[in-house]
C-alpha cells in the first residue's frame, strides 16, 4: 500500500487511558481510536498496588490501549508536593508492568472542574461521589489529547 498520495494527511491513531490517582479510587478515562476524545470508564476501588496494577494492565489489553496519561497534582505554582510523587510512583509502575509509555498531565483543578459540571447538571450528591473520579480522569485525558492536536 506504501505512502498516502501527497497533500494527504495521515491519520496517527493513538488509544489513550487516563487516570486521576488518589489513595482510595482511581478514575478512569480511555480515549476513541483516533485520540479525539476521551470518554469515562469506571472507578476502581483500590486494593493494593498489585491488584490495582493487574486491573489496569488488563484493561490497557483489552481496550487496545497504546498510552498512559496520569494525573499529576501539582501545586499552585507549579511545584511537585508529596501527592505528585504518589502519582508518578503509581504511573511508572504501571508503565513497568504494562511497558507502554507514560505521560504526566498537570490535572490542577480537575476534581474540582469535574465536580463544578456536576453540580450545574445538578447531580445529587451521592451520585457526585460515584462518577467525580471517573470525569476528573476524563478531564484530565481530554486535555492531553486537546494539548496534542
Amino acid at each position: 500500500m506504501g505512502r498516502p498520495p501527497a497533500g494527504i494527511a495521515t491519520v496517527r491513531r493513538v488509544r489513550a487511558i487516563g487516570l486521576d490517582v488518589g489513595d482510595k479510587t482511581v478514575g478512569i478515562a480511555v480515549s476513541d481510536e483516533l485520540g479525539i476524545t476521551a470518554q469515562g470508564v469506571s472507578t476502581l476501588e483500590r486494593k493494593n498496588l498489585r491488584a490495582d496494577l493487574d486491573h489496569l494492565n488488563a484493561l490497557c489489553r483489552e481496550r487496545g490501549v497504546s498510552q498512559l496519561v496520569v494525573g499529576l497534582p501539582l501545586n499552585m505554582d507549579g511545584s511537585e508536593g508529596p501527592r505528585a510523587a504518589t502519582s508518578r510512583k503509581f504511573g511508572d509502575a504501571l508503565a513497568a508492568q504494562t511497558g507502554l509509555p507514560v505521560i504526566y498531565q498537570d490535572e490542577r483543578l480537575s476534581t474540582a472542574a469535574a465536580q463544578r459540571v456536576l453540580l450545574e447538571a445538578d447531580v445529587s450528591r451521592g451520585k457526585r461521589k460515584k462518577v467525580v473520579d471517573k470525569l476528573a480522569a476524563q478531564l484530565i485525558l481530554q486535555a492531553w489529547l486537546d494539548a496534542r492536536s
